[in-house]
C-alpha cells in the first residue's frame, strides 16, 4: 500500500520534551525503527512530521539576537527545521536498513504548501507560538513587525496566522521519487507557508496545521491510508476520566459527531481527528490515529482508531481490541 504516515512532535525530542541536538537524534531513531518495518513489507512511504520545539528554538535564538541581527521571517524557520529534521531522519533509516540488509533509497523534499493570501487567519492572527516573555521583550519584537498579546498571569506570547493547506506545491516531485523507489520525507511542519503574488510564489509569515496539511498530501498522492502517529494509541472518548473509552472502528459522520460535542481537545487530539475525518471524507479511503510503535497493526485494522467513510457513519464507535 502507499502511506503517508504523520510522526508527532513527539517521535522528535526526548519523552521530557528535551531537544537538544543529541535528544532529537536519539528520538529519531528510535521512530524510524518502526518505519523500517514497513519498508521492508513492501508498502510505499511518505512520511511528514511536526517541528514545534525546532521552531520554537529558532524564535527563541530571533529574540535573543534582535538587537544584533533580523529576526528570521517564519517560512525560513520551516525551511530550515524541514531540511534538519529530513536529514537526520535519513541518516537513521538508512542506517536501520543497512543494519537488517535492506537496500535504502530515501530522499528529503524541502516543501511549499500554498495558502490563500485572503484567508480569514490573516485578518486576526490568533495561532501562539513560542514562549512567554515580558513586556518588554514582546515590545522589542513587536518593533520588528510581528503580533504578541499578552495573557494574563503569563506574560506575552506571539501570535500567527494558521490558514487553510490548499495544496502542496511540490506534490509532483513527491510521486515522482515514490515512482522511482525512494522513500519520501516532505512537507514538515505542515509545509512553508507560501502565497501567489502575481506571477511569484512568495513566503509569509504563518503556521499551518501539519496535520492538516498531511490530510492534503494523502488526498493528493493518492495513498491507500494516512496514518496520524501521536503518543497514544488510539483517540479517547473520556480522556483521563474513569470513563474513558478507546474508539477503535468508526465512521466519519461520527467522529465528527463525537468532535462537535468537544470530545477532543482543540489544541492535541481535534487537529487529528479532523484531519484524518477529511482524508476519508473526501478519498473515501481510511484515516488512522494511533501510536508510533502500533502503526503496522493499526493499518491492519488490529488497534488505532480507524476512521472510515459513510455509509460505516450510523455505526457506533467501538472500543479497540
Amino acid at each position: 500500500m502507499r502511506l503517508v504516515i504523520a510522526l508527532g512532535g513527539n517521535a522528535m525530542t526526548s519523552p521530557d520534551g528535551s531537544a537538544r541536538p543529541e535528544d532529537q537524534r536519539a528520538a529519531i531513531v528510535e521512530a524510524v525503527r518502526s518505519i523500517a518495518d514497513l519498508v521492508e513489507a513492501g508498502h510505499e512511504i511518505v512520511l511528514t512530521h511536526g517541528n514545534g520545539p525546532q521552531v520554537g528554538n529558532l524564535l527563541l535564538k530571533n529574540e535573543l539576537a534582535a538587537d544584533v541581527v533580523p529576526p528570521v521571517p517564519l517560512d525560513w524557520c520551516v525551511a530550515q527545521t524541514q531540511a534538519t529534521i529530513g536529514r537526520l531522519v535519513l541518516d537513521a533509516l538508512d542506517d536501520e536498513l543497512a543494519r537488517r540488509g535492506h537496500e535504502s533509497r530515501t530522499a528529503v523534499l524541502v516543501t511549499r504548501t500554498l495558502v490563500d493570501r485572503d484567508d480569514p487567519g490573516f485578518l486576526v492572527p490568533t495561532k501562539p507560538i513560542g514562549r512567554y516573555a515580558s513586556g518588554e521583550e514582546a515590545a522589542a519584537m513587536r518593533a520588528h513587525g510581528q503580533h504578541w498579546v499578552e495573557v494574563p498571569g503569563r506574560g506575552w506570547r506571539r501570535v500567527v496566522a494558521s490558514p487553510e493547506p490548499r495544496a502542496i506545491l511540490e506534490v509532483s516531485t513527491a510521486r515522482a521519487l515514490l515512482a522511482d523507489g525512494f522513500v519520501v520525507v516532505c512537507a514538515g511542519g505542515g509545509g512553508i507557508p507560501t502565497v501567489r503574488e502575481s506571477d511569484a510564489y512568495v513566503g509569509v509569515e504563518a503556521v499551518i496545521d501539519k496535520d492538516l496539511t498531511a490530510a492534503l498530501l494523502a488526498d493528493q498522492i493518492d495513498a491507500d491510508v494516512l496514518v496520524i502517529a501521536t503518543d497514544v494509541e488510539a483517540a479517547v472518548i473520556g480522556f483521563g476520566t474513569p470513563q474513558a473509552e478507546p474508539i477503535g472502528e468508526v465512521g466519519v459522520s461520527e467522529i465528527r459527531r463525537l468532535a462537535s460535542t468537544g470530545a477532543f481537545g482543540a489544541g492535541s487530539m481535534g487537529p487529528k481527528v479532523d484531519a484524518v475525518a477529511r482524508f476519508a471524507a473526501h478519498t473515501g479511503r481510511t484515516g488512522v490515529i494511533t501510536s508510533l510503535h502500533h502503526i503496522d497493526d493499526a493499518v491492519a485494522g488490529r488497534t488505532g482508531t480507524r476512521v472510515g467513510p459513510d455509509p460505516v457513519d450510523a455505526q457506533a464507535p467501538q472500543p479497540t481490541a
